[in-house]
């Protein structure tokens, strides 16, 4: 595992954290699941996501200490024998093919969506996207022996069985869910924090009734689906509306998410945690803080059922490396600074984002790594969609 040169986090001052180091009694053990491989170019320019994502995350939490060899797991690229357990036979053979010949035939483009803007071709596409497959695999192998995984390259949650769409060639969160069905779960939940709907991992779990899909998304944006819930189906969606905010969201998770894993007697997890949630991403509306999220994830964890967190979306690298690098502290026991140390805060300052002016850089995310609280009035529409979610199940 390539990283920088550690600077451990220590301070005298009672009042330098925020809260407490998490009591790690009776929980799982962490694993931090990742690969050298996403250090390489991926995506090409003018994409949203040609930016500093998963490498950022590794680094700053060498430069904070959080990150002990132990708790690292390399993954391996899943298998094709693997792949096909979803993914259509001739779609695998496209994907290599573009791969390896590094160009893409108009009737390949037009039916896998492939070589698109949306979907680029680049150096080494096949074993980066089977890589993250094999990642989320293993995550859920570790987390049904007893662990609580943290694997931040996944959450390729839009890919389809036969043609990649919205950024992601293979949807790994169904590999996460497949794999756990085969240690022997019988009632998972997988829960979208996203700020895009689910839409590949509801449709392919719609009427598998050992499967529960929850997606929490932003209504009236790409792809433009999970406007209902199907409880028929086990598939439910709160749609909610732009500037989302921190109370509305614990709102949902207390009266709707949480009592439906209580209901479905849920035995395993597997947590989408996409960061265009976040206030400030370019690509959605939403104003949620991390520690909304964190705390969120927390609770849910503390439930200790075998847990696999993912990533998924996030286009600001700011806000991203914040996001995740604070998800492991708070899954590993870690405490959180109210400040960064010198070399982190240079770390953060040297990062760069075509989608987001330099005058538009909050000085907090270049200093901070937990947000400020963003709390704010609980919106009639969103107390309707939960008492309608409640009286599905």
């Amino acid at each position: 595992m390539q990283s920088l040169a550690s600077e451990s986090m220590s301070s005298n001052d009672p009042g330098s954290f925020i809260g407490q180091r998490a009591t790690m009694t009776d929980r799982p053990s962490p694993l931090f699941v990742g690969s050298d491989i996403y250090r390489n170019p991926a995506f090409g320019f003018n994409h949203p996501l040609n930016i500093v994502r998963h490498a950022a995350v590794l680094d700053l939490l060498s430069l904070l200490g959080w990150l002990d060899k132990a708790d690292f797991r390399e993954s391996s690229p899943a298998s094709v024998e693997q792949l096909l357990q979803f993914h259509d036979h001739a779609y695998i053979r496209a994907l290599q093919y573009a791969n390896a010949t590094g160009s893409v035939a108009h009737e390949v483009r037009e039916r896998y969506q492939v070589g698109t803007f949306e979907n680029p071709l680049f150096p080494g596409l096949f074993e980066r996207a089977s890589m993250t497959v094999g990642g989320s695999i293993l995550a859920a192998e570790l987390a049904a022996a007893g662990n609580v995984v943290f694997h931040p390259t996944g959450g390729t949650h839009h890919g389809r069985p036969d043609r990649a769409a919205g950024f992601c060639y293979l949807n790994d969160p169904v590999f996460a869910i497949l794999t756990l069905l085969e240690q022997g779960s019988e009632r998972i939940m997988y829960l979208d924090l996203d700020a895009h709907h689910g839409d590949g991992v509801e449709d392919a779990f719609y009427e598998e009734p050992r499967v529960t899909t929850v997606s929490i998304h932003e209504q009236h944006r790409w792809p433009f689906s999970g406007t209902h819930s199907h409880a028929h189906a086990g598939a439910f969606n709160f749609s909610v509306p732009i500037e989302f905010n921190d109370s509305e969201f614990d709102y949902i998770m207390q009266n709707a998410v949480l009592p439906l894993f209580n209901a479905n007697e849920t035995d395993a997890l597997v947590i989408c945690c996409g960061a265009d949630c976040l206030a400030g991403d370019p690509l959605s509306h939403m104003k949620l803080t991390n520690v909304v999220l964190w705390d969120a994830v927390d609770r849910l964890i503390a439930l200790n059922v075998p847990t696999v967190v993912l990533g998924g979306g996030g286009y600001n690298p700011w806000t991203v490396t914040r996001y995740w690098t604070g998800m492991w502290g708070r899954i590993s026991g870690q405490e959180i600074p109210r400040e960064l140390p010198p070399k982190a805060r240079e770390f953060m300052r040297r990062m760069e984002c075509d989608l987001i002016d330099e005058d538009d850089v909050k000085p907090e995310w270049l200093t901070t790594m937990a947000d400020s609280a963003c709390p704010g009035a609980i919106r009639d529409e969103i107390k309707s969609m939960v008492a309608d979610t409640r009286s599905l199940f």
